[in-house]
């Protein structure tokens, strides 16, 4: 059980503004009628949502959010569960350190696009359909593609354009904040990468994420199990998001690397061509396998590509548990 379902299976030990406006976009509702649902007012809502963890409702509101989850569909639930992992691992939030101290030497936040980050240590995987030997140097690799939202605080910053599935405003849309961004080229992934400080990663980094140091053929394990991806056998027709597929995660606690979307990667392949991984929602599950090849020119978009980043191991700090709590050290030691 992940820690998002072992989350709802408990239930919310204490309700916050944080939690209650995490119900609300769980929902998908306006704070108008979210409050008529609890039945608050919507300035009693605002009041909650601004006030984040230092705000906490009464006991009988509390009674009556418990009972707004409870009886939540699964996909509100899913969405729920997702969004509170998501906004402890990424966000601003002391519970970041419980999130993460179980494994504080893996896992750890990228300063410029707080993304979420797993190491991939140093040493020899089996590469390739004819299990090649390989060696590669530690480094860091984006537990998730990178999504709408994280992509949307990447043109705030910017001002470049949005993707074409945006909308006319040029918004991301709510229904996919937390899907991964799709029609973006091999240039405009590369340049998002750039503005993070981080890199697109090779096709050997990608596999050895996804296979793990004994070099399993899929994430998960020798099993090929189309249900534990988003490919074109699912019949979803469409991406999902990002940690939607828990029981897919590679040894290494990295999410869809089977499925989705395929991912661009930074070996060039040819003239302008580079290296594709993962296959998508459009494409058999015959292709997901992390050792097979596929590429297309750095200029092609589509709405079944997208992409994630890696760093390398020393441009993170190494961390350690002090007192309780992860403390980062830099190289100076402060």
């Amino acid at each position: 059980m992940t820690r998002s379902e072992e989350r709802l299976a408990m239930g919310v030990v204490r309700w916050t503004g944080r939690e209650t406006k995490t119900l609300r976009l769980a929902h998908r509702m306006t704070v108008r009628a979210f409050a008529v649902r609890i039945g608050v007012s919507d300035r009693i809502v605002s009041k909650w949502e601004k006030g984040g963890l230092d705000v906490v409702p009464r006991q009988g509101t509390q009674a009556a959010l418990d009972t707004l989850l409870s009886v939540a569909g699964t996909e509100v639930q899913e969405r729920f569960a997702t969004l509170i992992t998501e906004e402890a691992a990424s966000g601003d939030d002391a519970r970041t350190e419980t999130l993460l101290a179980a494994d504080a030497h893996r896992h750890q936040r990228h300063p410029v696009d707080g993304k979420l980050m797993a190491l991939v240590e140093e040493g020899m995987y089996l590469a390739g359909t004819g299990g090649e030997t390989v060696w590669l140097p530690a480094f860091w690799i984006d537990v998730f593609p990178t999504t709408n939202a994280g992509y949307a605080r990447y043109l705030r910053a910017t001002g470049q354009a949005p993707p074409r599935h945006w909308g006319s405003d040029g918004r991301c849309p709510d229904s996919v904040f937390d899907h991964p961004v799709v029609w973006v080229t091999w240039h405009e992934a590369t340049a998002y990468a750039g503005w993070a400080r981080k890199s697109l990663p090779s096709s050997r980094q990608w596999e050895k994420a996804a296979r793990g140091p004994r070099g399993n053929p899929y994430p998960w394990g020798d099993s090929a199990t189309a249900a534990k991806c988003n490919v074109r056998e699912s019949g979803i027709g469409h991406t999902t998001p990002v940690s939607r597929y828990r029981s897919g995660v590679s040894p290494l606690g990295v999410f869809d690397l089977c499925g989705n979307v395929w991912e661009w990667c930074a070996t060039e392949s040819g003239p302008g061509r580079y290296e594709l991984k993962g296959s998508a929602f459009t494409s058999p599950f015959a292709l997901a396998a992390p050792a097979s090849f596929n590429d297309a020119s750095s200029t092609m978009q589509d709405d079944d590509t997208g992409f994630r980043c890696v760093t390398s191991a020393e441009s993170l700090p190494p961390r350690r548990l002090t007192g309780g709590r992860i403390r980062d050290l830099s190289a100076n030691g402060t």
